[in-house]
């Protein structure tokens, strides 16, 4: 019985035309043989598994063939391989260096491939430099590593640098199939594809990968063989998951994540891929992005057929969601319950055609991802709620006045007679539309002077600068009337200083409860005093305070007058700016008041040399 091979040393390739993925760069060194033009120091990197050490033995057998020898001859004793890993001691640099200066016997060049290059020690690297730079006409490097920014400038600047790629899935699935073709294993090309991605770009993975499930099924090389030794999900279970989530089947997917969980497979794989299964998808809505789809020919059928019943837009915030989901997968707490949420999003996407977002919450700061249903957002109301609002908007605005000129209170009547005829017209009309059962508003037609309510209209109002207003305002001071007001009918009783204060300070107490802070702040910046002709005066340090006691003098007058039953009550407010002291001091100010008291303060700053 032979000794098994494994394929990556079976079919590891013997020329620069069996590598596979690496056009570029086997031209350029096949080139460079033929033109006598290579250099004496080569950098070969990339990752791993795509021909480096392979391209570097190569190179070493074909530039010492001159075209008598053999071509299966490899010229090993010309080729001198050295793993950094182990040999990376300024010793080891010593002894190769000693080895460079004896010319070969056969042959005309000596090759050293130094694998591994970024593990030498930096005292090696510096011995290393001068024969490097210099090295024997006889004398070629080829250092191949896979960590480029590891190895020191001083030795990139010495070597021709050769850039390895990955290898393509199209690639290493066309190479696996060759493979299988020898070897006479009937193999998909979706199962080779399944192997070419697994293998991420690395020609020696791919074939580790093709060897052991091999192993597992034989001769005959099938998808479902593959995915179930290879432990990935196949693409069936995705293409059902995109079909539950177009139906918007919330329950069906849940049970899918979880017969999916039950086979042994991470939440985190399946929405990663889940992801790349709508990218897929996305590739395939354009004829020109086809090429991007790295499938067999079999599961590109069923892409192009699934991405027909989808749109861009959708698969746009699919792609969003599933990928948002993957980034806080490892942070979240409860992982499963992450998933289960993104796939309820991704099922609720453009439901029943609506594209409404539910208002934000906290602040603006967290919106849900998903559309929920038109229905959700539609609450019927009852008629009679609709009844009582309508009712409710004739009621909004409600003022209290109190008559202080003549003028003021014929402006008020007419004002009031014209809103108590409009109101009364638009009841009767509302109650044509809605029924008897609204809820009309009673309303005096004869206001009396003291009449303390004026109601506003809540119906749509004239812009005070059109054409209509202008004409109702002139109609309406032609239909004034010269009303004259008896003050001999109104209070006018006696009151003291302190019944007086009593109720000024009742009526701050109020204004304090119902949040009015800064107007009781104002009101309580000094004692209220009484003066002739019933005359309340006040004196404020600054206007400002002035301001906003005139603003809401008003609503106190009202009071006072109510509790003093007495309406010719006047409020005079004077400034001093000279009394703002007692409310606020400087530090100076604060030190001189305490000197003035007690003397010995000012030795006390003098003799500790205190500041202010």
């Amino acid at each position: 019985m032979e000794p098994f091979i494994v394929s990556a040393r079976k079919y590891r390739p013997q020329t620069f035309k069996d590598v596979v993925g690496q056009q570029a760069i086997t031209n350029t060194l096949t080139n460079a043989i033929d033109n006598n033009h290579l250099a004496q120091a080569l950098l070969f990197t990339g990752p791993r598994g795509v021909g480096k050490t392979t391209c570097a033995r190569i190179l070493a057998k074909q530039i010492n063939q001159d075209g008598r020898a053999h071509e299966d001859e490899d010229f090993a004793f010309n080729i001198f391989e050295l793993d950094a890993a182990s040999n990376n001691s300024v010793d080891d640099i010593r002894e190769l260096t000693s080895q460079v200066r004896i010319p070969p016997q056969v042959g005309k060049y000596k090759v050293y491939i130094i694998d591994e290059v970024h593990m030498l020690s930096q005292a090696a690297f510096n011995a290393f430099l001068k024969t490097l730079e210099e090295p024997p006409a006889h004398a070629i490097f080829i250092l191949a590593t896979t960590e480029k920014h590891k190895i020191i400038p001083t030795i990139l600047s010495r070597c021709q640098i050769f850039d390895f790629k990955r290898i393509t899935v199209k690639d290493a699935a066309e190479y696996l199939k060759y493979i299988a073709e020898n070897q006479e294993i009937d193999a998909e090309d979706d199962a080779l594809h399944i192997i070419a991605q697994k293998a991420d770009g690395a020609m020696r993975d791919a074939l580790s990968i093709f060897d052991r499930v091999v192993s597992f099924s034989g001769k005959k090389l099938t998808r479902k063989a593959v995915t179930e030794n290879l432990n990935v999900l196949d693409y069936d279970t995705y293409f059902t998951a995109t079909d539950l989530i177009l139906k918007h089947d919330i329950p069906g997917l849940l049970i899918l994540f979880n017969e999916t969980l039950a086979r042994g497979f991470d939440g985190h794989h399946f929405i990663s891929g889940l992801a790349s299964h709508f990218r897929d998808l996305m590739v395939c809505l354009h004829p020109n992005t086809i090429e991007l789809l790295e499938v067999g020919e079999e599961a590109k059928k069923h892409y192009s057929e699934q991405s027909k019943k989808t749109s861009s837009s959708f698969l746009l915030t699919a792609i969003d969601l599933a990928n948002d989901c993957d980034i806080k997968y490892k942070s979240s707490k409860n992982q499963r319950l992450l998933v289960e949420l993104t796939l309820m999003k991704l099922a609720s996407i453009d439901f029943d055609g609506e594209k409404k977002k539910s208002e934000s919450l906290g602040n603006g700061r967290n919106k849900p991802d998903f559309i929920i249903p038109a229905s959700f957002y539609k609450v019927n109301r009852p008629i009679v709620v609709e009844k009582e609002l309508k009712a409710k908007k004739t009621e909004e605005a409600i003022i209290n006045t109190t008559a202080t000129s003549t003028e003021t209170i014929k402006e008020e009547q007419g004002i009031q007679h014209q809103t108590s005829t409009r109101n009364t017209q638009d009841q009767a009309h509302r109650k044509e539309e809605v029924g008897s059962t609204d809820v009309a508003l009673e309303k005096d037609p004869n206001p009396t002077p003291k009449a303390k309510i004026n109601l506003k209209s809540t119906e749509r109002r004239v812009s005070g600068l059109s054409l209509s207003s202008l004409k109702a305002k002139k109609e309406h001071q032609l239909n004034k009337k010269e009303d004259v007001i008896d003050e001999s009918n109104l209070p006018k009783t006696k009151f003291t200083e302190e019944e007086m204060q009593k109720h000024w300070a009742d009526f701050v107490d109020i204004v304090d409860k119902d949040g009015r802070k800064i107007l009781a702040s104002n009101l309580h910046s000094d004692v209220p005093k009484l003066t002739e002709n019933f005359t309340i005066w006040i004196e404020l340090p600054n206007g400002t305070m002035k301001k906003e006691i005139e603003r809401d003098k008003y609503d106190l007058m009202e009071y006072l007058k109510l509790k003093l039953n007495n309406h010719f009550i006047q409020l005079r407010i004077t400034v001093n700016e000279a009394t703002a002291k007692k409310f606020a001091f400087t530090p100076e100010e604060k030190y001189l008041k305490l000197r003035e008291k007690n003397p010995a303060i000012d030795l006390l700053r003098k003799e500790f040399d205190l500041d202010i």
